[in-house]
């Protein structure tokens, strides 16, 4: 059995739902994970924005607008009164739900209640669309076993206990479908699983039923060597080990989230990365074997802060590393990048939320100097120490533009270059010329 997941993409439209719905009845008896149409969680959020704000006529305009769409999506989905009627009502309690909540208490635990509405509200119209075209799938509200502990970790026990014996009373289902992202915290109360959601949702899945592959499918056609946006040619990787994917997930290709593909990770399960307008192309696979020789992509992390903290007085000094992290520790800022010299030490950060008081805090040990506007560009792949010049060759590509910092050895398969956003583009062609053509 595979765990197939579709993003919002993959259903964002009537036509998308039977592209999908097709597809999946094609591939034998799986399990389906699904994620809200596209658009509908940021309907979701502005409606809980305005609850926030006490403005209720806002959120009911947003609201009707919504039900305008999935009323669209209905019509055009369904062939028969019948299941146009079984929609109208699914979707009907969702979102009479949704306005259910008012402007006198409204904290994250509501907005938590709201958000969970989208998956579902498309689970609950490609199960009816499965059901009508005569396949006889079967529903798992997530909420009945996807659950987290009270470190906000996945209960995998639980998971796996509750997910086994729901689809054991099903012993003739063609397929199960559930919904991505939602769960049940610790104390029962109505949570989600964050960035990344109904990724991490497919994985953890596929980690506890030990399925034979968890495929991911979006609107590309796997992860590519470079960013397409900015760099022409680019071309799917047919296979990236764990590591090489969360390094590129981690520093920029935004077809997958870092976290998300860590359970299946453990339990040496692949990952195929598949685009559903694409069905037959090869995708990217994701495994535990390695294949050594070979650079495989490159990506750009955006919206870098470089801190440079000099000190002459701290020279080779016991202890001053451990002062000038617990500071990042303090203010919960994760560090990108580190660079180290006698004299002092420089990092990167992607959020400036707290910087002011980090910048304060540093300037107790000594001289701090701040770079804005930076990227981060990941060259990924077999970069083992020991072979001989492919950090050269990353290197040399970059030849002619300013790096800031570089960053290698702290992986086996990254190395690392800081630049100005105005040499990004630049930066990014330059190493698909020297890498891959």
């Amino acid at each position: 059995m595979k765990v197939m997941k579709f993003g919002g993409t993959s259903v964002g439209s009537a036509q998308r739902m039977k592209d999908v719905a097709k597809l999946i009845t094609s591939r034998g008896r799986n399990l389906i994970v699904l994620s809200a149409m596209s658009g509908t969680t940021n309907s979701l959020v502005e409606i809980s924005d305005y609850l926030y704000k006490k403005n209720v006529d806002g959120a009911k305009e947003t609201i009707n607008l919504l039900e305008s769409k999935y009323r669209r999506v209905i019509s055009e989905l369904y062939s028969t009164d019948e299941y146009r009627d079984k929609a109208t009502e699914a979707i009907g309690n969702c979102l009479k739900y949704i306005r259910s909540f008012s402007k006198d208490i409204f904290t994250m635990f509501e907005e938590r209640e709201i958000l969970a509405q989208g998956e579902l509200m498309s689970t609950a119209l490609l199960n009816l669309y499965l059901q009508e075209i005569g396949t006889n799938c079967v529903l798992l509200p997530a909420l009945d076993f996807m659950r987290t502990d009270k470190n906000a970790e996945a209960d995998t026990h639980y998971i796996g206990e509750h997910l086994t014996a729901m689809m054991k009373e099903y012993p003739d289902a063609d397929l199960f479908l559930t919904q991505g992202y939602i769960c049940r915290n610790a104390y029962g109360e109505i949570d989600n699983l964050k960035r990344g959601g109904s990724d991490l949702t497919a994985s953890i899945i596929g980690s506890v039923i030990s399925a034979d592959e968890i495929e991911i499918w979006t609107d590309i056609d796997g992860m590519h060597n470079n960013d397409p946006r900015f760099v022409e040619g680019t071309k799917p990787v047919a296979e990236l080990n764990f590591e090489e994917a969360a390094e590129l997930a981690y520093f920029g290709a935004k077809i997958l989230h870092p976290t998300c593909i860590l359970p299946a990770k453990l339990n040496n399960i692949p990952v195929r990365l598949l685009n559903t307008m694409q069905p037959d192309a090869p995708g990217t696979l994701i495994h535990n074997s390695s294949e050594a020789h070979r650079i495989k992509a490159v990506a750009a992390k955006d919206n870098i802060t470089a801190i440079k903290i000099k000190s002459g007085r701290m020279l080779l000094a016991y202890g001053f590393l451990r002062k000038v992290f617990e500071i990042f520790e303090t203010y919960k800022t994760p560090i990108d990048m580190i660079a180290t010299s006698e004299v002092g030490v420089s990092v990167t950060i992607d959020n400036e939320h707290n910087i002011e008081h980090i910048l304060n805090d540093l300037k107790k040990f000594g001289t701090v100097t701040v770079d804005r506007d930076m990227v981060i560009i990941c060259v990924v792949g077999d970069l083992e120490w020991n072979n001989r010049g492919f950090e050269a060759r990353a290197t040399d590509a970059l030849r002619d533009i300013p790096v800031r910092m570089i960053s290698y050895g702290g992986s086996n398969f990254n190395i690392s270059f800081l630049v100005r956003k105005e040499d990004k583009v630049e930066a990014l062609n330059a190493l698909s010329r020297n890498l891959f053509d």
